[in-house]
């Protein structure tokens, strides 16, 4: 798949300076859409908070289908871990996860990375299994002291095709 180029009109590209509140607030309505409460979402802010120096620091890309923003990935190439992926909750289930996480691994692999490491959402640990990622314990999150699935996925991966 090539740079800017995804599946079912999705269009992946670099994310800009200038749109981290509107990454952070895609990044809460996702997480949001799973049932958590106000109070759960307040204090994931923090972990889901894009940041400019992130988009220094990362490799922060963005989802978009007809112009519309849809979703965000953030790898952290220093320490090979998917950062962030979160689809806006109507676009969820139409491959801008898959995309997104495409484009991850493939930037990743273009970084020298063998794999990632992602610490999942219980709620998206079936997505990242689905995808080729593997169980190898868990963490606990430090915005809210959850045990959260620890998962590694090879750069090399293929996702299944849409």
């Amino acid at each position: 798949m090539s740079a800017g180029r995804a599946a079912a009109g999705i269009a992946i590209r670099a994310a800009r300076a200038g749109e981290e509140a509107e990454l952070t607030e895609l990044a809460i309505r996702s997480k949001g859409h799973w049932g958590y409460d106000e109070a759960f979402l307040a204090r994931s802010r923090t972990a889901l908070t894009v940041r400019p120096e992130h988009l220094e620091r990362w490799i922060v890309r963005v989802a978009e289908r007809d112009g519309a923003v849809v979703g965000v990935a953030a790898v952290d190439p220093r320490a090979a871990e998917l950062e962030l992926l979160f689809v806006e909750p109507a676009a969820i289930g139409t491959g801008a996860g898959r995309a997104l996480l495409r484009d991850a691994l493939d930037r990743a692999r273009e970084a020298g990375l063998a794999e990632l490491t992602i610490e999942s959402d219980p709620d998206a640990e079936p997505f990242y299994l689905a995808h080729g990622a593997e169980p190898v314990g868990t963490r606990i999150s430090s915005a809210t002291g959850r045990e959260l699935p620890l998962l590694r996925i090879s750069t090399r991966v293929r996702s299944s095709s849409a």
